[in-house]
């Protein structure tokens, strides 16, 4: 069995009890204590899914949506710790209800454990974007789903659980939304004839969840380069 928690907010600590295995980004690893080296690493070529087809298209999807991510399998024969981090960001741990689904961007996405079920899911139409309309999605498939996502710096969390608000949020400074169900965003735009003469907010593109939509939102304090650019649908 597997426990996620952050130490310093910069690194994952990773307990495990018995046999257990984790995906982690690859390169993630930075120390690990246990009675002799019962743990090892391997990167996978292709993914996590079960079975070799289901694994070469989760490739293909990820990459022709931009959102792969180079992943390694840890495998752990017995009680161990383990460390892992990514060039100093802030690392946020959540742990999935059955059902439960979490979209996050490749890049923000650090470590999560077998019972999280992992594909590549589209969004939004009309807009061309090199963030932002693909995400990938972990949902919770059993007891033990933990998911560590990676921060540029302290995040902001947004929730209308309770409030039913509307949120609004900049598709380059989203890490992932957490929610049940169909909670992906809506994409709004502002574009107008400003935009034509150079005079645009640069804020002309936003994710929008409404009250039907029941949603946690992290957000990082830096925006990611490249933004959104617009085609004609």
């Amino acid at each position: 069995m597997l426990t996620f928690e952050t130490l310093n907010e910069l690194t994952l600590k990773v307990t495990c009890t018995g046999n257990d295995t984790l995906y982690v980004k690859a390169g993630a690893f930075i120390g690990g204590e246990s009675a002799g080296v019962n743990y090892s690493f391997e990167k996978l070529l292709l993914g996590p899914e079960d079975g070799f087809g289901q694994a070469l298209m989760g490739s293909i999807m990820r990459r022709m949506a931009g959102e792969n991510l180079p992943l390694m399998k840890v495998t752990m024969k017995g009680d161990s710790v383990t460390y892992y981090a990514n060039y100093g960001q802030h690392v946020v741990i959540y742990r999935l209800e059955p059902g439960e689904t979490i979209s996050v961007e490749s890049e923000n996405l650090l470590a999560f454990t077998p019972d999280c079920d992992y594909k590549v899911r589209f969004l939004g139409k009309g807009i061309f974007s090199q963030k932002g309309l693909a995400t990938s999605a972990l949902t919770g498939n059993g007891k033990n789903c933990y998911v560590a996502v990676l921060s540029d710096g302290n995040p902001l969390v947004l929730s209308n659980v309770d409030t039913g608000n509307t949120i609004t949020a900049d598709p380059d400074a989203v890490i992932c939304w957490i929610g049940q169900g169909n909670c992906d965003p809506s994409i709004e735009t502002d574009v107008s004839w400003k935009n034509i003469i150079g005079q645009a907010s640069g804020e002309s593109y936003y994710f929008a969840w409404d009250d039907r939509k029941r949603v946690t939102v992290i957000v990082q304090p830096s925006e990611r380069s490249g933004g959104i650019r617009v085609a004609v649908d």
